[in-house]
């Protein structure tokens, strides 16, 4: 099964709607990858909390199939982990599941 991975790091909005949600949403719709799982990390968390335009793309994303989850340790430290679960994003540990990712050569894009 293709899975792709997508590690949103850059807590750009503007990097967020033009590629990231952008990308995402046309590669589930035009069915390039069978999941994509986008990892939420650091500061973007804040960001997907607390803008509007990033709030209505992840919803978007959870509607045509794209699977949203965030480190908890950043949402935690950042205070939106209950934001975040409200908007359908998964709140989990991430260091194991991406050192994983990494070591079992998995298609991951870090943006």
């Amino acid at each position: 099964m293709a899975h792709l991975h997508i590690l949103w790091t850059n807590g750009d909005e503007l990097t967020f709607d033009k590629m990231v949600a952008m990308y995402s949403r046309n590669a589930m719709l035009h069915r390039w990858w069978e999941e994509i799982t986008l990892v939420i990390w650091g500061f973007p968390a804040k960001l997907a909390a607390e803008s509007q335009l990033v709030a209505q793309r992840s919803g978007e994303l959870i509607q045509v199939g794209v699977k949203l989850s965030a480190c908890k340790a950043c949402t935690d430290a950042l205070g939106v982990s209950e934001r975040l679960s409200e908007m359908g994003v998964e709140i989990k540990y991430w260091g194991e599941g991406l050192t994983e990712i990494l070591k079992e050569g998995k298609h991951l894009l870090t943006i």
